[in-house]
């Protein structure tokens, strides 16, 4: 490893994960900028509510892609399976939702980074990620709250992780600051979920 190669991977990481493609698509497709329609957030659920499926499933992908791309490059750069490497890797990862959360090109305002952090999760440990993934959709499945289904799978990342067994302390670490990243951006819905108002999916409420 470089010395430069660990602070180039969270500079990739921060720009990966601050690809604004949920604005993109409701600039593009509906002539919309998101950040002044529905939650305020330039993830797929408000281009779910604002523009429609198709767009959000794109920008789902893409959000995905984004992480899982910060923390493989990551891994290329260090190139090693030391202690270390794992710190640089996670470390790119968290980069990589911070960029998608306080994107430089849109002032700060992005979304709240449930996709990209599912990316950075199969990037680092697919079963995990995968685990999560099956949370969420059992969860929306049952409740059709796309927020409490994010939570719901947020909560689970930390023992899915120890159950896995053989998690270094990085991905351990990981684990625990990525669900307090994803609750801490999820509290206006934890609070509109405890006073029973948090909408449905399909409601066309505001998410």
């Amino acid at each position: 490893m470089t010395g430069l190669a660990g602070p180039l991977s969270l500079l990739l990481g921060y720009l990966l994960g601050s690809i604004p493609a949920g604005w993109l698509a409701g600039r593009w497709c509906a002539g919309v900028d998101l950040r002044d329609e529905g939650s305020g957030s330039t993830g797929a659920t408000n281009v779910l509510r604002v523009v429609g499926r198709g767009p959000a499933l794109v920008v789902f992908l893409i959000d995905v892609g984004k992480g899982t791309a910060a923390v493989r490059l990551a891994a290329l750069l260090v190139s090693g399976t030391t202690p270390a490497a794992a710190w640089w890797v996670v470390a790119a990862g968290l980069l990589a939702l911070a960029g998608h959360i306080w994107p430089v090109w849109l002032g700060g305002r992005g979304g709240k980074a449930v996709a990209t952090g599912l990316g950075v999760l199969l990037g680092i440990s697919w079963s995990v990620g995968l685990a999560c993934l099956g949370v969420f959709l059992l969860s929306l499945s049952l409740s059709r709250i796309v927020s409490l289904s994010s939570v719901l799978a947020t909560l689970s990342l930390p023992l899915l992780m120890l159950l896995k067994g053989s998690a270094p302390p990085a991905h351990l670490a990981l684990a625990v600051l990525a669900m307090a990243v994803v609750l801490w951006r999820h509290r206006s819905n934890l609070q509109r979920l405890v006073k029973g108002q948090e909408p449905r999916l399909g409601s066309g409420s505001r998410p």
